[in-house]
């Protein structure tokens, strides 16, 4: 090379010019799968951690392995996609950015299906297929072997991996003496979605539930994520020879010994005499956006609230001897439990008769996390005259910044577009946000720039604003909802949802008549702590389903009407 193109590279890099030159990945379908073409975002994942497959090691944290993505329609074996320069990354934005090294890498192809929807709308979304819209594991997605490479992104060459694997489909889970499978088909989602939609039931049934074909229970509904099965209940001891697992959020060498001990205590204290016999169920709701569908009725996921207030709780009642009134069922959960549990007590106050709303998503939008989607322009920048400051979106119990809005959008751009990532922020437009003329959900802001639309805003408000809400419609609903509200939070919730507890709880101070409940914080509490000021959030993390019973027992006897029974469940 002559000493002017020397100078003329030199000055280039200086000035933040990407080099010409940069390797890309070619992704190819091995022949013999099971679909002859596939829809779906084609995934690339680099690590430099071998010990694990790369496509475990990628997440939203600053700590993530590189991942890049695209589109592919209709990919079929032998016909290759490319991924390279130009295609949007997480963390680093650029493939031409990635450090020269050795790597492990791997390709991931997330399969879409296509929905002819009852509105008659055409779309490519991930069909929920058993794991939880988790793309690295759900069943029918595409994996390639990973491999290890020699990278250098100033030199033109090619990667080449073959999806040579399909991952496996999930075997329905199976009853046992104390927990019940329940598969239920929805009327009116499957109408919504033009095919078969089912919710799933986990339902923790009580001892000698068999025995007292007498009894009627009332229901718990503990609202969260995905449940695989119900979570936190064994009938045997900790494993003798279990390997520790250590937590590094709780400092805590081998936190799975920790779980495993609460869920067989739990247990104990479920099968003891005094403990007061009822049915909790966990509902799986997945679907092609997110893991669960925040239990209310949408645009985009169609009418899960009707569907699991009025069709599946019923029919799980009519099964399991529920009592079937609405004194007599109860909600709680924690994060986007939390917000489910509050926003099912407000919608259908009729229906519940208390929630216990454990550091909930966003309950005020004025604090969407951080940002105010009415006032603010942008949800990633706070301008200045001269410069910028990123809005920070995760945060420890310090104030120490894990990563940004900024990044977390990104981060969910590169594994969907078109809100398909099953990422937070959009599961939130997929939820609260109108559809738009292509079928998909109109964002709350541009995902690249982050500039704000103030009438996606407005739509969110009016329909899903829990505060905004009370206060707007406090005299029809304040009667109805006296002693339901219950909230907690720490006030160092790891996602800021502390901030908008704090608007709330402005209003139900305030609120004629009064409110009736509580709002609690924890000091230095992260995510999620739910009310226990005497444990460490480690601990009282795990103990959902019996915290609350003492409250729930309380209600019912303060609120159960003449002639309610009261007795037929408290066998011994």
């Amino acid at each position: 090379m002559t000493r002017r193109r020397l100078a003329l590279a030199a000055a280039a890099l200086l000035a933040g010019a990407a080099p010409a030159a940069a390797e890309e990945v070619r992704v190819t379908i091995a022949p013999g799968m099971p679909e002859a073409a596939y829809d779906g975002r084609v995934l690339v994942i680099f690590t430099r951690d071998g010990r694990s497959e790369p496509r475990f090691q990628a997440d939203r944290s600053g700590n993530s392995a590189q991942v890049f993505g695209i589109d592919a329609d209709g990919l079929r074996a032998g016909r290759p996609v490319s991924i390279g320069g130009g295609v949007t990354g997480y963390p680093l934005e650029d493939m031409r950015e990635v450090p020269k090294g050795r790597y492990f890498v791997q390709a991931v192809l997330h399969k879409y299906d296509t929905f002819k929807l009852g509105n008659g709308k055409v779309v490519k979304l991930p069909a929920a297929r058993g794991a939880g819209q988790n793309w690295r594991r759900e069943p029918g997605n595409l994996v390639s072997t990973p491999i290890e490479v020699d990278f250098d992104p100033a030199r033109a060459g090619t990667i080449a991996l073959t999806l040579d694997k399909a991952l496996p489909p999930l075997p329905e889970p199976k009853d046992t003496e104390f927990v019940r499978y329940f598969k239920f088909r929805s009327p009116s989602l499957s109408k919504f979605w033009g095919r078969d939609v089912y919710l799933n039931g986990h339902v923790l049934v009580p001892r000698d539930f068999d025995k007292h074909s007498e009894a009627r229970f009332p229901l718990v509904v503990n609202h969260g994520h995905f449940p695989e099965g119900f979570s936190g209940f064994s009938t045997t001891p900790p494993d003798p020879d279990l390997v520790c697992v250590p937590n590094a959020r709780f400092n805590e060498p081998c936190y799975n010994r920790i779980e495993q001990q609460e869920a067989y205590d739990f247990y104990k204290k479920w099968v003891s005499p005094d403990f007061p016999r009822m049915l909790i169920v966990e509902i799986d709701h997945s679907n092609p956006y997110f893991d669960d569908s925040y239990a209310v009725n949408s645009a985009n996921l169609g009418p899960y609230g009707d569907a699991i207030t009025h069709e599946f709780i019923p029919a799980l009642e009519k099964k399991f001897r529920g009592i079937g009134e609405g004194w007599s069922r109860f909600v709680y959960g924690g994060s986007t439990g939390g917000w489910i549990a509050l926003a099912v007590q407000i919608f259908y106050p009729d229906h519940f008769n208390g929630a216990f709303a454990a550091c909930p998503d966003t309950i005020d939008f004025r604090q969407t996390k951080q940002v105010n989607i009415y006032d603010e322009p942008n949800a990633f920048w706070r301008e200045g005259p001269f410069g910028r400051v990123p809005v920070m979106i995760n945060r420890n119990w310090l104030g120490h910044v894990n990563w940004t809005n900024e990044m977390e959008n990104r981060y969910e751009r590169v594994i969907g577009s078109k809100t398909r990532s099953g990422g937070q922020w959009d599961i939130w437009d997929a939820v609260y946000s109108p559809m738009g003329k292509d079928g998909y959900p109109l964002p709350i802001w541009d995902k690249k720039t982050g500039v704000i639309d103030k009438k996606v805003a407005a739509h969110w408000r009016e329909n899903y604003d829990l505060r905004h809400i009370l206060a707007r419609d406090w005299k029809t609903l304040g009667p109805k909802l006296h002693g339901k509200l219950n909230i907690y939070v720490g006030d160092m919730d790891n996602f800021y949802l502390n901030n908008a507890v704090y608007l709330m709880e402005d209003f139900l101070e305030k609120a004629d008549p009064p409110y009736g409940g509580e709002v609690k914080y924890g000091d230095r509490a992260e995510h999620c702590w739910n009310g226990d000021p005497t444990l460490p959030n480690a601990i009282t993390r795990l103990r959902y389903n019996s915290m609350y019973v003492p409250k729930i027992m309380d209600r019912i006897a303060k609120t159960a009407p003449a002639g309610a029974d009261l007795t037929s469940w408290r066998y011994r």
